[in-house]
């Protein structure tokens, strides 16, 4: 059985899928999307269909980006025979599935339903500093959407207490803007803390957008429901599955 999380300030078809009701196995197991992973390629497809299928969509129509850790977004009218390198989608065209691929990094699902725009956005650090969450609103905004009726919704994420940075991490941040001193916390030693949602919500409310929130759930520390990628680092493991969040009109 499919678990997916969903969010009332999102109209459209979306959802936050856990790891639960896939094919996978090992330290696979379960709802393992990423294609990129050392995962068998039948069990990433068997996983993939189901989550089309969820959507109400064929499987061609689940798009995904190649992810860098970009700030780029580009639009989607139907299926991609290339996927390009970018890190979040919007589309004002019914039946496409935005599909973005996370495990710790910020899933970020945007709708203006009065326009019918939505996007997708891929947020790790990296992206969500240098501007991914902007470029995918302004992105929408060329196809009509409004950024004061856009509500965005981060989903299962990493959260402050399991993310623990370095000294360089945050001066890479407080010297661009001294105010995201907030979103570091104390740790041992010379470490920090680093709340990766509270800066993205901030980086949301501070672009314009009429409504954002964080479902709050962890994806480090709950490894029945989540994939994390600092958590198989820390477990010493091969290799991590990929998470899946989607939204369609």
């Amino acid at each position: 059985m499919l678990e997916i999380i969903t969010s009332d300030a999102i109209a459209p078809h979306h959802g936050f899928f856990t790891r639960k009701g896939g094919a996978s196995s090992g330290i696979f197991a379960g709802l393992n999307c990423g294609t990129g992973s050392t995962d068998q390629a039948e069990a990433v497809a068997i996983n993939r269909t189901r989550v089309a299928e969820a959507m109400q969509v064929p499987l061609d129509h689940l798009v995904t980006v190649h992810q860098v850790h970009s700030a780029i977004a580009v639009p989607v009218s139907g299926p991609l025979k290339i996927r390009p390198e970018a890190d979040a989608m919007v589309t004002a065209t019914p039946g496409v599935a935005l599909a973005i691929l996370t495990a710790d990094c910020q899933p970020v699902l945007f709708a203006d339903a009065k326009a019918g725009v939505i996007g997708a956005a891929h947020a790790g650090w990296r992206g969500a500093k240098d501007g991914v969450l902007e470029a995918t609103l302004t992105a929408m905004e060329a196809l009509g959407a409004s950024r004061g009726n856009t509500a965005a919704v981060i989903g299962p994420c990493i959260s402050q207490r399991a993310y623990e940075v370095g000294p360089e991490f945050f001066e890479a941040f407080t010297d661009d803007d001294v105010e995201t001193r907030r979103f570091f916390a104390n740790g041992t030693g010379d470490r920090m803390l680093f709340n990766l949602p509270a800066y993205g919500l901030w980086r949301l409310r501070e672009a314009g957008v009429g409504h954002a929130e964080w479902t709050q759930d962890c994806t480090y520390s709950d490894a029945s429901r989540f994939f994390s990628y600092r958590r198989t680092t820390h477990a010493r493991e091969a290799d991590y599955g990929r998470l899946v969040s989607v939204i369609r009109l």
